[in-house]
């Protein structure tokens, strides 16, 4: 018996805790794929389940359904950004985690689907933003030498700046590691954090 997703070898019995998140995120991977190659509403759980070879018996017991996936997607993305190994909590780190992953194909992806389907759904937009900036806005005020809102949602606007816009229109490519410590440092040095 064969692993559906990546026809690995399946042993019997209970998954480890491994597996289930590498299972997860095969699911994940292959979702978010779909859903950004042909938009939320055009794409149904039994396509996500034809894409990622698993039961939908197995997606509702990962996630549920399709606005789920889609949002956990966003969540995935999110928490690898805020993972990222940093010194004591820099803010500069952070910082250029963040345009890293804003920046990223998939987050661009993510980001203009939902600028499609937002009017069509709009408690899905509110989750999303939940979800995404405003958990990044989160982050960055945590990081603040003191809490400040505004000043917080200045740096991450910044992080995407006008970059961000020519990635959603396609017009720029992501930038590599260096570029997005430059970005990051630069909107930092303009707000008086570096």
């Amino acid at each position: 018996m064969t692993d559906q997703v990546g026809k690995r070898p399946r042993k019997r019995g209970r998954p480890t805790e491994a597996e289930r998140a590498r299972r997860r995120d095969d699911i994940l991977d292959a979702a978010v794929r779909l859903l950004v190659a042909g938009g939320y509403n055009q794409v149904t759980l039994d396509d996500i389940v034809a894409e990622a070879r698993v039961t939908k018996r197995t997606i509702y017991g990962y996630f549920g359904d399709r606005t789920e996936i889609f949002l956990a997607g966003v969540e995935r993305l999110r928490r690898q950004t805020l993972e990222q190994p940093t010194t004591e909590g820099s803010l500069v780190e952070l910082a250029i985690n963040i345009v890293v992953t804003a920046h990223s194909d998939g987050s661009v992806g993510l980001h203009r689907l939902m600028i499609i389907e937002s009017q069509s759904f709009p408690e899905l937009a509110q989750r999303f933003y939940r979800e995404g900036p405003s958990g990044y806005i989160d982050a960055i005020e945590a990081r603040l030498p003191q809490p400040d809102r505004e000043l917080a949602t200045s740096l991450f606007t910044l992080l995407l700046g006008e970059a961000h816009r020519q990635r959603l229109l396609g017009l720029r490519r992501a930038p590599s590691r260096e570029e997005a410590e430059a970005h990051a440092r630069r909107a930092l040095r303009h707000l008086g954090l570096d």
